[in-house]
């Protein structure tokens, strides 16, 4: 058993122990290669990792399901992870053991962040990325406060440049990701165009999104102009990839439009100079939250304060998810990657 630090009390740097117990080994998902989620397996006796400097261990409550989990699982996400490895890296959960130089936080705190190996019972975050679950809130409902909304927020605002009655193509935007954009575009007082298969328009058009279009329809691009009375969109954020690449790029104002990628979730997509030259003269613009947060700190600051207004709001209300028993993990990654579901997955250890 091992002991955690308790918070300082009255000013004294000094920190007790208080008696809770943290077992030697958990259960986790393992990811054994790299040929997808299907070589996901439940593991009994996988180490209980052990909070270094700056870092906090977490029991954790709830863990998110996400694109991203499927590209490591696959071999594409660039700098993965190599199996095997403890998989998924978004949690939500109290704390349980604080590593050394951590403050203003303390057992029972409960957090949510970003860090390797979240598929388990117990995970390590960086003490100071850990966000605060909002007062009232559960772990299950705090999920995507720092991934999906703030790639959402991103997207839209210092890389996407919304303004007031700009109109915005919002593809994917049943998924957690869009649903925020979706959201937010409209707290923003822009038109929203948004894009997902059939049976999901209805949970696009209660989200407020002004347009809801097919995303399989081969004339994606040609139904956004015609909305648009020919000009195309001001803001186009894509995240599916493939095919839709190109409908997005189709989608944008010329010389003046936008778009955004940030996910690939149908496939790899090419564009060239000629492209951008003589068939889509539109501005293109990378996101990856883990580099926005390395190379652009103020600007990540930024929109996680901004993130943080906007929950208190009320204009993103707590995430519904659903969720997945821990032992069931390659089954809620398969539903992710067949793109039958709606909104935000979970694991719950």
């Amino acid at each position: 058993m091992r002991l955690a630090p308790s918070r300082p009390r009255f000013g004294n740097p000094r920190r007790e122990l208080i008696a809770v117990s943290i077992p030697a080994t958990m259960r986790a998902l393992e990811q054994t290669s790299l040929e997808g989620p299907q070589d996901l397996r439940l593991i009994t006796d996988a180490p209980v990792p052990a909070p270094g400097r700056g870092e906090v261990l977490i029991r954790v409550r709830a863990a998110g399901v996400n694109f991203a989990d499927l590209s490591q699982a696959s071999g594409v996400f660039r700098g993965g992870p190599q199996p095997p490895y403890l998989a998924g890296f978004e949690a939500a959960g109290d704390v349980v053991a604080l590593g050394e130089e951590v403050t203003g936080l303390g057992p029972g705190s409960p957090v949510i962040g970003v860090g390797p190996g979240a598929f388990a019972e117990y995970t390590v975050l960086p003490a100071a990325a850990a966000m605060p679950v909002p007062a009232g809130w559960t772990a299950e409902q705090a999920l995507g406060l720092v991934v999906n909304r703030p790639t959402a927020l991103a997207a839209l605002k210092p890389l996407g440049r919304l303004t007031s009655g700009e109109t915005v193509v919002v593809h994917a935007a049943a998924g957690a990701t869009g649903q925020a954009a979706v959201r937010m575009a409209k707290h923003y007082d822009a038109t929203v165009i948004a894009t997902a298969s059939r049976g999901k328009h209805e949970t696009v058009r209660a989200l407020g999104a002004d347009h809801v279009l097919d995303s399989a329809t081969p004339e994606l691009a040609a139904e956004v102009l015609r909305l648009t009375g020919g000009a195309g969109a001001d803001l186009v954020l894509e995240s599916a990839g493939g095919a839709g690449f190109a409908a997005g790029l189709a989608s944008a104002k010329p010389v003046t439009g936008r778009v955004v990628v940030y996910g690939l979730a149908g496939g790899e997509a090419a564009i060239t100079n000629w492209d951008l030259v003589y068939r889509h003269q539109v501005h293109v613009v990378g996101l990856n939250l883990g580099m926005l947060i390395r190379a652009a700190p103020r600007i990540f600051g930024e929109v996680m304060g901004e993130l943080s207004a906007l929950v208190a709001a009320g204009v993103l209300p707590p995430e519904r998810p659903v969720v997945y028993d821990l032992a069931d993990g390659p089954q809620a990654l398969a539903a992710l990657e067949s793109r039958v579901t709606v909104g935000k997955l979970a694991l719950r250890p």
